[in-house]
């Protein structure tokens, strides 16, 4: 079983079930559908620096914490910069990012034990990764593009909750949202390096097309490496989706040459 499209108020969302089913959290995977923006970021862009007016981004926001049951005060966000850091919000962090200026840089993953504290991170072809310990309880995400996931952004994730929290990694639970995707993802020699260096099993998440141009599959990276982190393959949930094959649904910063609008994974603990 893979993510469900949900729709509400004419918001179109992601939702992993085996998340839903705990009742611990609420959490979502946004699509591009139920907003205001308009032209190329058409219509549901939650990115500041997409070329959008603040306001219409805020408005957004509101509309899609709204739908997904959510206090827009209660966001948290940070900076991406494609690398492997990891940060521990807490209640004194809401609001950054969105709402406030943030002093939370350069990092590509949060995580929190603390209820009402929602987690954001943003996407436009990157994989979003989604943490759930229903144990302790604790929530986490990360962004892993293709530096992230050779950075072992995912596996640092499950790392730290495990130190910060004690999150027992055979309990926790993962999702991998939508990404660009099988044909839709070429890479170069120097990408094709860089995963040689740090995946004995790298041969498996890359076809070769010829002309020095590879497929590499970063959805089968992560989950790979979430196994290599301890997390039960039964419990990891992938979305199947491309957002580059998914214009209806989805921004895509390769598909639109970099004039794209965000997406945003959200969750928090209830």
């Amino acid at each position: 079983m893979g993510f469900e499209l949900r729709k509400k108020n004419g918001v179109k969302f992601l939702i992993i079930p085996s998340f839903e089913a705990t009742g611990l959290v609420r959490h979502a995977f946004s699509t591009r559908n139920g907003g205001c923006s308009v032209g190329y970021l058409e219509s549901l862009n939650l990115g500041f620096n997409k070329g959008d007016e603040e306001e219409t981004v805020l408005k957004n926001y509101q509309i899609f914490c709204d739908a997904i049951g959510i206090n827009m005060e209660n966001l948290v966000a940070s900076n991406q910069v494609h690398e492997n850091e990891i940060y521990v919000a807490t209640k004194k962090d809401r609001g950054k990012g969105i709402l406030k200026k943030s002093d939370i840089k350069g990092k590509d993953a949060l995580i929190t034990k603390e209820k009402n504290v929602a987690l954001v991170t943003y996407y436009a072809d990157c994989v979003p990764l989604f943490f759930l310990d229903p144990v302790t309880p604790a929530v986490g995400l990360a962004h892993a593009g293709w530096r992230g996931t050779v950075k072992k952004i995912g596996l640092r994730t499950v790392e730290k909750m495990k130190e910060e929290f004690g999150t027992p990694v055979e309990r926790l639970i993962c999702g991998i949202g939508p990404c660009i995707a099988g044909s839709c993802y070429e890479v170069d020699e120097p990408v094709v390096e860089k995963f040689k260096e740090t995946f004995e099993y790298w041969e498996s998440l890359f076809e070769y097309k010829g002309n020095g141009r590879w497929l590499l599959d970063l959805v089968e990276a992560n989950r790979m490496q979430l196994m290599d982190a301890g997390v039960r393959p039964e419990n990891i949930t992938t979305s199947g989706l491309c957002t580059h094959c998914r214009p209806d649904l989805f921004y895509s910063y390769r598909r639109d040459k970099g004039k794209t609008g965000s997406l945003v994974a959200v969750i928090e603990l209830t």
